[in-house]
């Protein structure tokens, strides 16, 4: 189930029950934000408003017609010149009514067209907003938010407010003239009759109140059970070949069930309210029916009323008996809104943990100097544990540094820190000397890449994978990063060359054909710094050997960092860095810190000379 995630960009809860509770005091603010939303729409919105009058009115004329028809066809009855007269009143009266019910119809598409078209400009906006503010939130916040949560709140919750316009304010308007307007007409003819007839009102609509906030409930714990549901299958497709690897179908197919069979017992619940509520609607309105027929029958034959206003009575009934039953769905859209709305708008109003400095200038570079100055750093989810402290070096253009240590040390949060995936809680890192808080994120990723040990590949050809980051490059780069990145014989080997389309993920290709695509993604924007975090672990030692004589060639144009758990990845560097809880224990050459026998060195042993102790003994 989901549970409430505080991160760094700010809090976004992602419970339903967090919804339900704190959604009635903020209800109306974000019933008030959508409907302004609505309102940037204005002839749309206008010409929705104003069909829903015109085609009230006209819904409220065919009852009187319908009357008055009556009337006059009892007039035929009596013959001679009075029977001609009603005659031709009467198909005037029935071209009127066809007339009206034209109108009608025509203005009630007017009204749903235009209703829809609002509501779509708004979903248009709202997914537009929702998937820029996703590629800008930190690393934090998608640290600790399941990726299912935010398709839950980017699709059904950005649904629910997108249907308000159509489904609950102007359903609440055209309610409000038909019943307001309809009950002055019938009152004004006959009170007691009047009374009667809408007598069914009050229960229909508090019972339909009541089902669709029950029914409201219910369908956001379905929601819940449909999101497990929809992380399970996630979860599977993603680990499909892990599934089949371990022949844990049965396994997978009892989860699934588990969680389908959930779903599948609320949704019956669901069904047992509607049909029980509807069946007590029915019975209410049918018995209102009935004593408006009696009453008006008994006034009819005292001549108190003709045929005709009776006839009135019960079509008004019949117009006004589904209207009424969508009182509660109003009720519904109106809950919808406001608890999706939360949850949409709470995303949507988060505050990014990382973000541009205001007036923040384009980062140049001269010299090229990274440095590292009494960095301290937590995660936002721990703020009490420190991965870094009090963390100190520098690195010149030119230069190869390595950083090793223990799991949990802290490397790949270094390799993180620098194109500002995080942003550090003490000290301060700088390029030529300018605190990189200070200058734009689109210039500081520009100069600084990670090629990280996940490669993450499009379902696009190799091609397009290679030029992620420069789309425009000319062939002759796309082939020039590639032959560094020892990928470009490979692919020429393929059918398609550059032109082949790896799988979801890039499952057509192995582990280290991944990294490797990578490496030749970061080396197409020819960063001033490139960061190696543990990004060829996946590749064979002669391979990785001539991947670094490749990366020589232009490493006295950068910076370059490499955090590898394999001392045979980074004992070539300048300069290498022991990390141990966060802190710098031990650097120097690769022979310094061996001659040193220090933790270095027993890191080496246990690599390199494994098997000594075995041999001499």
């Amino acid at each position: 189930m989901t549970t409430d995630t505080v991160t760094g960009d700010g809090k976004l809860s992602a419970s339903r029950a967090h919804v339900r509770a704190a959604g009635w005091g903020k209800g109306l603010s974000i019933l008030t934000r959508i409907t302004v939303m609505a309102l940037r729409h204005p002839w749309q919105t206008g010409l929705a408003i104003g069909a829903t009058f015109i085609a009230s009115g006209f819904q409220l004329m065919i009852p009187l017609l319908l009357g008055r028809a009556i009337d006059e066809a009892q007039g035929i009855g009596a013959g001679g010149s009075a029977a001609s007269v009603a005659q031709d009143a009467l198909l005037v009266t029935a071209l009127l009514l066809l007339a009206v019910s034209v109108l009608r119809g025509f203005f009630t598409m007017v009204q749903n067209y235009y209703s829809e078209a609002v509501g779509h400009h708004i979903g248009y906006e709202l997914r537009l907003a929702c998937y820029e503010k996703i590629q800008r939130l930190s690393f934090s916040f998608h640290d600790s938010m399941h990726s299912g949560d935010l398709i839950t709140i980017g699709l059904l919750d950005l649904e629910g407010v997108r249907m308000y316009f159509s489904t609950a304010l102007v359903r609440m308007i055209f309610l409000s003239v038909l019943i307001g307007i309809g009950a002055y007409l019938l009152l004004s003819t006959d009170v007691v009759l009047g009374l009667l007839a809408l007598s069914f009102v009050p229960f229909v609509g508090w019972r339909s109140s009541v089902t669709q906030l029950k029914l409201r409930a219910t369908w956001l714990d379905l929601q819940e059970r449909l999101a497990v549901l929809t992380r399970v299958m996630e979860e599977n497709l993603g680990g499909i070949r892990v599934v089949r690897a371990f022949s844990a179908q049965d396994h997978e197919m009892s989860k699934f069930e588990t969680a389908s069979r959930s779903a599948l017992s609320l949704a019956h619940q669901r069904v047992g309210i509607r049909v029980a509520n509807t069946s007590a609607m029915t019975f209410s309105f049918f018995g209102a029916m009935g004593l408006v027929l009696w009453v008006g029958g008994t006034k009819v034959m005292a001549g108190e009323i003709t045929v005709g206003t009776l006839a009135s009575f019960l079509t008004f009934m019949t117009i006004l008996q589904m209207p009424v039953r969508q009182l509660g769905l109003m009720v519904n859209a109106f809950a919808r809104a406001s608890t999706c709305g939360a949850r949409l708008f709470g995303l949507l109003d988060l505050d990014i943990a990382v973000k541009d400095a205001p007036q923040a200038p384009d980062l140049t570079l001269r010299d090229g100097t990274l440095r590292f100055e009494n960095v301290g750093f937590s995660y936002p989810a721990a703020p009490d544990n420190a991965v870094l402290t009090d963390l100190s070096f520098e690195v010149r253009r030119g230069e190869t540094i390595g950083i090793v240590g223990p799991p949990g040390s802290g490397k790949s949060t270094i390799a993180h820190l620098i194109p500002r995936f995080y942003d550090t809680t003490a000290g301060r890192i700088t390029l030529d000397g300018k605190d990189i808080r200070d200058v734009t994120l689109r210039s500081l990723r520009r100069a600084v890449v990670v090629v990280q040990q996940d490669s993450f590949l499009f379902t696009t050809t190799i091609e397009n994978n290679i030029a992620y980051g420069d789309p425009w490059a000319k062939e002759t780069q796309i082939a020039r990063a590639s032959e560094s990145a020892q990928l470009h014989n490979y692919v020429l080997g393929l059918p398609a060359s550059y032109g082949t389309v790896v799988g979801e993920r890039g499952v057509s290709l192995s582990g280290g054909q991944k990294q490797r695509l990578s490496i030749a993604r970061a080396v197409m924007l020819k960063p001033a710094v490139m960061v190696f975090d543990d990004s060829t672990a996946a590749i064979d030692a002669a391979t990785e050997q001539r991947i670094r004589s490749a990366m020589r060639l232009n490493a006295g144009e950068r910076v370059t960092i490499i955090v590898a758990h394999r001392l045979g990845s980074l004992m070539h560097a300048d300069r290498i860095l022991f990390v141990e809880e966060g802190r710098i224990v031990e650097q120097g050459t690769h022979a310094e810190l061996l001659a040193r026998n220090g933790r270095y060195r027993a890191l080496y042993d246990l690599q390199i000379r494994p098997g000594d102790d075995a041999l001499t003994g």
